[in-house]
């Protein structure tokens, strides 16, 4: 009988860690880039499956079903932490820039404060690459995102949030 427990147990155990890798995720938020959607200290539930079956441990996926879409509040791996960022542009989604007073990205009619490097960076782009996402945090004046690191992979954001 107490062999029965141990490899109900096991099973279990098996079964949870086969979950948290391949399927869902808790992940708390750290800092404050997302807010108002997000705040720090906020646990958010991730769907891997929502893209693809991903690799373990891994920024990539065993193979991908599906892409991100503009809107889309996503999580990848950037400088070995998980990030979670909206998904602000997809590939070959026009991006406009005016530098008259100011520095802006205009996206979808809402312009986007851009500092003199981050405009320096970005404008040489019309549209988002092929196979990328411009991701931004919804707090743009606390986030660091696409406009200081680039553009993200599509191929490296694992999941998607789908609550709270």
């Amino acid at each position: 009988m107490t062999k029965r427990y141990g490899v109900v147990i096991f099973a279990g155990l098996c079964l949870g860690l086969f979950v948290k890798l391949f399927c869902i995720d808790m992940l708390t938020v750290s800092g404050s880039s997302m807010i108002p959607t997000l705040t720090d200290g906020e646990n958010v539930v991730v769907n891997k499956l929502a893209y693809g079956l991903v690799k373990p441990f891994g920024n990539s996926f065993f193979i991908q079903w599906s892409e991100p879409k503009s809107g889309h509040l996503v999580v990848f791996l950037h400088d070995n932490k998980m990030v979670v960022k909206r998904c602000a542009a997809i590939s070959g989604e026009r991006l406009d820039f005016s530098s008259d007073n100011d520095y802006n990205l205009i996206l979808g009619g809402k312009r986007i404060h851009l500092s003199v490097e981050q405009y320096e960076k970005m404008s040489q782009f019309s549209e988002v690459p092929d196979g990328y996402c411009l991701v931004l945090g919804d707090n743009s004046l606390q986030s660091v995102d696409s406009r200081d690191y680039g553009f993200v992979s599509k191929k490296n954001i694992t999941g998607k949030i789908i609550g709270k």
